[in-house]
């Protein structure tokens, strides 16, 4: 069985990963980009302006972290807000009110006709 590899992606135009993480590992061609919140890389602060504002940042941050491994919104196939910034399992770093995690698949993607 042939082995895979795993390579951290890093970008100083997003914010460094809160804890013990990393902003997103690439195994092979896909790519798991870690939670995303609206901060602001070159302050470290979350935006102001609510919700809406965080999303727009957390997104901006992921374009960044998608573009550090060559990628871009087109190579995403799946994002996620997960249940703890909907249901507060657990409060968000920061006091954010936004959480965006994605799946990336790095490459040129064909659609297969049906």
């Amino acid at each position: 069985m042939a082995s895979l590899v795993k390579k951290i992606i890093s970008t100083a135009k997003a914010p460094a990963a809160l804890g013990p993480y990393s902003q997103a590992v690439l195994v092979d061609r896909t790519m798991y980009v870690a939670g995303q919140i609206g901060i602001e890389p070159s302050t470290g602060q979350l935006v102001s302006g609510g919700a809406k504002e965080e999303a727009k940042q957390a997104l901006k941050n992921m374009g960044e972290i998608l573009k550090a491994a060559g990628c871009d919104y087109g190579n995403v196939f799946k994002t996620n807000f997960p249940a703890r910034a909907a249901y507060q399992v657990a409060a968000l770093p920061k006091g954010a009110r936004v959480e965006i995690e994605a799946i990336a698949i790095q490459g040129p993607l064909q659609d297969a006709s049906a």
